[in-house]
């Protein structure tokens, strides 16, 4: 995690990002404390975390957020989402059914902290005179990931910033930025100089070190996506994709490393330096 942090600054990202999960089997570093450690590799450029909202009591998950705020050089984002998966929900005492309720609630209730607030909440959630110290230095921003289209009208009403999911291949990242943008329109809510979409990614030395992935890929499968929504290629082709999906109204990519070997994720985030040449 270090490691891919200084990559990516040295690469010239302009964000730096972690996930969110909870009670999985296998090691998953838990947000708050990596990006933390993190941010030691870091900069004054933008960095945040994915927060599920509805397994998080909004209270803490505040303070949790102005803290890292405090002591980052540049700007703090939030990403959220619902969350999924029965059994997650259950092992963090709550459930998937009210999670849209629980979402809405929090942010609203994360919100009023942030600006100093005392709140008092009889709803999901139930608090009484709930105010924070420190405060953020300056406003969180706030992307929402949502993938149906009720929850990406969800992110055009609330939100900062829509975050379109990973698995999407061209006609369906194109959809749904149709269905953001009516969304926008309808709300009243002026376009954002955001709009950001998640990618996984490998950029190869080659084309031919790309085609062996693809391959390698076809006859294994990748987290149940549609090979058409990785991007994989050498840095031109990666650059090429990239610029697609500018065309379509996307501003940002969010990258994930795909490559199994640890060794060339790192590379592959070295290489981005040269997709970032290609695309200025």
């Amino acid at each position: 995690m270090l490691a891919r942090s200084t990559a990516a600054a040295g690469a010239g990202l302009s964000s730096l990002f972690v996930g969110d999960h909870h009670a999985v089997s296998s090691p998953y570093y838990q947000n708050v404390p990596m990006i933390a450690r993190m941010m030691a590799e870091w900069d004054h450029r933008d960095v945040g975390a994915l927060f599920l909202l509805p397994m998080w009591h909004p209270v803490l998950a505040a303070e949790q957020i102005a803290t890292l705020a405090c002591i980052t050089s540049g700007k703090f984002i939030m990403q959220c989402g619902l969350g999924y998966g029965e059994a997650a929900f259950r092992a963090m005492g709550t459930e998937q059914k009210h999670r849209a309720k629980a979402f809405e609630q929090s942010l609203e209730v994360m919100q009023a902290l942030w600006a100093g607030e005392k709140v008092s909440l009889d709803g999901h959630w139930k608090l009484e005179n709930a105010q924070i110290s420190p405060t953020p230095p300056e406003n969180i921003e706030v992307w929402i990931g949502a993938s149906a289209d009720v929850a990406i009208d969800r992110a055009a009403r609330i939100g900062d910033v829509w975050l379109a999911g990973p698995g999407l291949v061209r006609a369906e990242a194109e959809r749904q930025m149709d269905v953001y943008q009516v969304a926008l329109t309808i709300h009243q809510k002026p376009a954002p100089e955001t709009i950001a979409i998640r990618r996984d990614i490998f950029v190869a030395a080659s084309a031919a070190e790309a085609d062996a992935l693809k391959k390698q890929i076809a006859s294994r499968g990748y987290r149940g996506f549609n090979p058409e929504a990785l991007v994989i290629g050498d840095a031109e082709s990666v650059a090429r994709q990239f610029d697609e999906l500018g065309s379509l109204g996307y501003t940002d990519v969010i990258v994930r490393n795909l490559h199994p070997e640890y060794r060339d994720a790192i590379l592959s985030t070295e290489r981005l330096a040269q997709v970032i040449e290609i695309l200025s």
